[in-house]
């Protein structure tokens, strides 16, 4: 039988998609472990109380464990965050000891810390060549340098624990050849009522994440009622604008209550009699359908109704009251809202487009690593893409930050510094251009090369500058060839972003020719000097 590993944190970006609740976490990963035959063998998490995006040292924060007899979590040092990973350090010998000595047959990680609290658990994984999976863009654009065996990475946008549990196995499981079959219902006890206070499950980001599939959905749609043959799909297209504030509300009311079937019921009937709110509608009966869904359901159980009744209620009443509140009072004033951040948007941009361009171009790589994108970009993004499909902002994210990325590690390939970064590179490179995300792939390259750094927020400068020339609306989060055709400007957003990714290239040919050229003379023995 296989037995694996899980290190990590609660991370950045993932705190808000389900790291900050360990136990959720772990137990999705554990449900698809039992499906699969394998077993937990040791775990490392360090759970922060907020975002590693904000984190300080004197954060709180848990250093987890495993118990092996038990299979369950169990906590090792509880204090602050710079406390913890120091005592994390034991941890990871002990897991590097037991990877070493062959005991942990793969590795699960998310938003480690390859230079720190996981260092030598990774550096054990990469002599042992055991394979490795997880999420997190720049841990595992790390762990990758380091020259461990990774068999599957990804960025956190988009996804929940039971989607990054499944891919984890399955990847694991293709691997060693072993039969599995995934594990899609609940990980806990249904019946249950959720712990803790449904107030803290509230996340304007995370619901925005999980709702991006929906946009690019209707994007596609977009560019597809372009071609002649299609207009007729300029209809499905306004069926899935009236659609999107359903999606949110599901989403919404589905991480507040998380009581699966009943979350989703509430949280449809919530969005449908949400519409007229636009997104921000949505997003607010979804709230109120999740909050009234907990309230109801303990309250039914308490007055002990059969589990149909509760249900109904639970489901049925707590969407139909946020819902009917929504659609009476504040559905207007969530519309409004929307539209008035639209209107300072396009504002700023009729003003003047090509400056506007540059500047969102020089600043969305520091908005980035700066852990401001995922919270205030983003969802602007979703905002603009409500009414058209598609955004200025999104044409930025493409050209700033996909191809830019693109073209730093496709430079690493063609010139690469030494031998071992072109095997880092060429990942990075095949998922910026393959899927349009994974952005983080350039950091090893940029953090390690001031020039190379500068020459990224140069490129994604003059990359948004044209898409302002241009006037492009477009996304990010698809394959590069498929962009412009999303786009509302198909040669414009492909000269910005065949612009931008030459330029990123071309500084970090240059830069790596310089490294080698110094490196030599530094090599090259003084004039007269002995042998």
């Amino acid at each position: 039988m296989k037995r694996i590993a899980i290190a990590g944190s609660s991370g950045g970006n993932l705190f808000n998609l389900g790291g900050k609740d360990p136990e959720r976490l772990i137990g999705e990963i554990k449900a698809q472990c039992q499906s699969a035959g394998v077993d937990i063998g040791l775990v490392q998490f360090i759970a922060a109380s907020e975002s590693m995006d904000v984190a300080k040292d004197h954060t709180a924060a848990v250093l987890y464990g495993w118990n092996e007899d038990e299979q369950r979590l169990a906590k090792r040092y509880e204090g602050t965050l710079k406390d913890t990973n120091e005592a994390a350090a034991a941890a990871d010998a002990e897991l590097a000891d037991r990877i070493r000595a062959g005991g942990i047959d793969g590795l699960i990680v998310m938003s480690a810390d390859p230079q720190g609290s996981n260092r030598q658990a990774v550096q054990a994984a990469a002599e042992a060549g055991i394979p490795v999976v997880g999420t997190g863009g720049t841990s595992m654009a790390m762990i990758s340098s380091k020259g461990a065996n990774v068999i599957a990475t990804s960025g956190t946008t988009g996804t929940t624990n039971r989607t990054r549990a499944v891919s984890f196995m399955t990847s694991l499981c293709k691997y060693w050849g072993i039969k599995y079959i995934p594990v899609l219902g609940s990980a806990g006890d249904k019946s249950a009522a959720p712990a803790g206070n449904p107030l803290r499950r509230i996340n304007l980001k995370g619901i925005m994440q999980s709702s991006l599939p929906g946009f690019i959905a209707m994007a596609i749609v977009l560019a597809i009622s372009q071609i002649p043959a299609l207009k007729g799909l300029s209809e499905v297209f306004d069926l899935m604008l009236k659609a999107l504030p359903v999606v949110l509300a599901v989403v919404a009311a589905k991480q507040i209550s998380d009581m699966d079937e009943v979350s989703i019921v509430a949280g449809v009937i919530a969005g449908v009699l949400s519409v007229n709110g636009g997104i921000i509608g949505g997003i607010i009966g979804g709230i109120g359908a999740g909050l009234l869904v907990q309230y109801l359901f303990v309250k039914c159980v308490q007055w002990k109704f059969p589990m149909t009744t509760v249900n109904i209620v639970a489901g049925g009443l707590a969407g139909l009251i946020s819902g009917l509140i929504m659609y009476y009072l504040i559905a207007p004033f969530a519309l409004q809202l929307g539209e008035f951040i639209k209107y300072i948007i396009n504002q700023a941009i009729s003003f003047n487009p090509i400056i506007a361009g540059v500047v969102a171009g020089l600043l969305i790589w520091p908005a980035i690593i700066g852990g401001v994108y995922h919270a205030a970009i983003l969802p602007i993004v979703l905002l603009e893409m409500e009414k058209t499909g598609n955004s200025f902002l999104g044409a930025i994210d493409m050209v700033g930050l996909v191809m830019v990325s693109a073209g730093i590690t496709l430079a690493n390939i063609i010139a690469p510094r030494d031998r071992g970064e072109a095997a880092v590179a060429a990942p990075g490179f095949l998922i910026n251009m393959g899927f349009g995300t994974f952005v983080e792939a350039a950091y090893p390259f940029m953090f390690s090369n001031k020039v190379v750094f500068a020459g990224a927020i140069g490129a994604a400068g003059v990359g948004g500058g044209l898409v302002g020339l241009f006037n492009v609306r477009g996304t990010a989060y698809v394959p590069s060839f498929m962009g412009p055709f999303l786009s509302n400007n198909v040669v414009g957003f492909a000269a910005a972003m065949l612009v931008a990714l030459i330029l990123a290239m071309l500084v970090t040919l240059v830069a790596n020719k310089a490294w080698r050229t110094g490196r030599k003379s530094e090599q090259k023995p003084e004039i007269g000097a002995s042998a």
